[in-house]
């Protein structure tokens, strides 16, 4: 996920593959993994619609805590969906996702998801006009940040 987030989506489609073949089992894998690094090379290519389709794959498992780690990925395939939906222009369906992050923070745990869910919200209300709620995206950070 590194690569696809720092700009590199053929290496990151290569071990998405890797993956995929490797770990055919593995919910995590095949469920959380695979699907948010193929909708970040799908975003890449501005492919909103698709980026959507391959993370309805995570849907049912997105919620799953992995507190067993100190990475916790559990939302990134929401992130993701959110990001797609942003991208897309799609104000409303994007605030319902990073609705979800902000809704669930200990899942999240301090993944950078979510800060930039307070970000995100903000832009999505933007998009769909509502200025103040808009403003109010970052009403939840310390006042450090705001």
């Amino acid at each position: 996920m590194a690569l696809g987030f720092a700009g590199n989506p053929a290496r990151a489609e290569t071990i998405a593959e890797a993956l995929a073949t490797g770990f055919p089992e593995a919910t995590l894998v095949q469920f959380n993994y695979v699907p948010t690094i193929h909708a970040q090379t799908a975003i890449g290519h501005k492919d909103f619609p698709k980026a959507i389709e391959v993370l309805q794959a995570a849907a049912p498992y997105e919620l799953g805590a992995l507190h067993f780690t100190a990475f916790a990925p559990a939302l990134y395939p929401v992130y993701m969906r959110g990001e797609a939906f942003l991208a897309a222009h799609q104000g409303n369906e994007a605030a319902a996702e990073f609705q979800k992050i902000l809704d669930h923070r200990g899942i999240v745990l301090n993944e950078r998801i979510g800060a930039l869910a307070h970000l995100h919200i903000g832009r999505a209300y933007a998009l769909q006009g509502d200025t103040a709620k808009a403003k109010g995206g970052l009403s939840g950070l310390p006042h450090a940040l705001e």
